[in-house]
């Protein structure tokens, strides 16, 4: 379909690899890895992004007359409001609740990511501004075209969010800990910037893991073999049933991981007498350290922390990366170097009484989380005047 200029053509397609990979890449660049085509197709090709778990992509995309992509976003239309990690559960009900049909919806997201990163993904060059237009009016034909109430896009960067918010989408804020490498040369140079007692707390903890005999093994490109992915996969299953939660990523999704995106991989190994008990998950950007999964064979003391958080930072020091995203949630992670930092989600309600009342929810948590980023801010492990 047209979008009302005769040079661009706006498009929404149901499978992302009838994107050309190279195309879709040069729109989200190399920064974040989870907007990449192959991080977005292995969520698809393993069927762990697709309609039958309810998300049908609806991927949105720009083209110039010459069929040439200027811009893209990753779309999903979804049945429900699992693995977004922006929870509008109690917009649904009340919706619901009210006569209102919630669902279907649009998502831009990734799936099962919370990760900040760019949504409106534009390809650099003169016609950049008004394709990026095109995006977001494209989103609100879409969804007249389906018939849906609301389109959301989550974890978006503050200035795509700041834009969607100038075309009247509500705006919304979150918060996540994130770790900033201040020049640090070594894990102790950063210790010595926190005080005492927290620096304490964490040598006490490295310790204790140390002492119960687990040791931990970092992973990196062709070092990870589809056994190591096994064997991931089945902590991450277990940990998921412990949680009472859902293992959303299908075994298929963390081969084709290892086998398009290795690269980028980071896997660190906890073993004891040589036997894995646990792994974690990241990927690497630019300049940036994305925690994203964890599990274990049972409850290890400290180990989740080790694991995640410490490993973390000791790669990113090592790699000179700039700072460690260790994904959502999680206030503890202040007391182990992780600070509070914003995150943007926009919201587009096609009905004016929901809208209403769901602008009239946000203004009240919005002053919440300011509240508590300060409550956190107060309590910073760093020393005074740091972190």
């Amino acid at each position: 379909m047209a979008d009302g200029s005769p040079s661009l053509i706006l498009k929404a397609v149901a499978d992302i690899n009838t994107v050309p990979a190279a195309d879709w890449d040069a729109c989200a660049g190399a920064d974040n890895p989870f907007v990449s085509h192959a991080f977005l197709s292995a969520l698809e090709d393993s069927g762990s992004a697709v309609g039958r778990t309810g998300w049908m992509p609806q991927h949105l995309l720009v083209e110039d007359e010459c069929g040439a992509l200027l811009a893209c976003a990753p779309m999903y239309l979804k049945t429900h409001s699992y693995g977004e990690y922006v929870f509008d559960h109690g917009w649904a009900h009340a919706y619901e609740q009210a006569g209102g049909r919630y669902y279907p919806k649009l998502q831009v997201a990734v799936p099962f990511t919370p990760v900040p990163g760019p949504r409106l993904l534009v390809r650099p060059g003169p016609m950049a501004e008004l394709a990026e237009a095109a995006l977001v009016s494209g989103m609100q034909r879409v969804a007249e075209r389906h018939g849906v109430c609301t389109v959301h896009v989550t974890f978006l960067p503050e200035d795509q969010w700041q834009a969607l918010g100038e075309e009247g989408w509500l705006q919304r804020t979150g918060q996540q800990f994130h770790w900033h490498n201040d020049g640090y040369r070594t894990f102790d140079d950063f210790l010595a910037s926190l005080a005492s007692r927290k620096r304490k707390a964490i040598r006490k903890e490295r310790r204790e893991v140390a002492d119960s005999g687990a040791t931990m093994r970092v992973l990196t490109g062709d070092e990870i073999t589809d056994e190591h992915w096994h064997r991931f996969f089945g902590f991450y299953v277990a940990t998921s049933d412990r949680k009472w939660g859902y293992p959303y990523l299908t075994e298929e999704f963390f081969l084709l991981l290892g086998e398009r995106m290795a690269g980028k991989v980071v896997l660190v190994f906890a073993e004891v007498d040589g036997h894995p008990v646990g792994a974690a998950l990241n990927l690497m950007g630019t300049d940036t350290l994305y925690g994203r999964n964890w599990g274990a064979d049972g409850s290890h003391r400290f180990l989740h922390f080790e694991a995640c958080y410490y490993q973390a930072i000791e790669f990113a020091i090592a790699h000179g990366l700039a700072r460690v995203e260790a994904g959502a949630q999680g206030s503890h992670k202040v007391q182990r170097g992780y600070v509070p930092q914003r995150t943007y989600s926009a919201h587009l309600i096609r009905d004016p009484a929901l809208e209403r009342a769901v602008a009239d929810f946000l203004d009240q948590e919005r002053r919440m989380i300011e509240w508590e980023m300060e409550a956190v801010a107060d309590g910073s492990p760093y020393r005074k005047g740091e972190g």
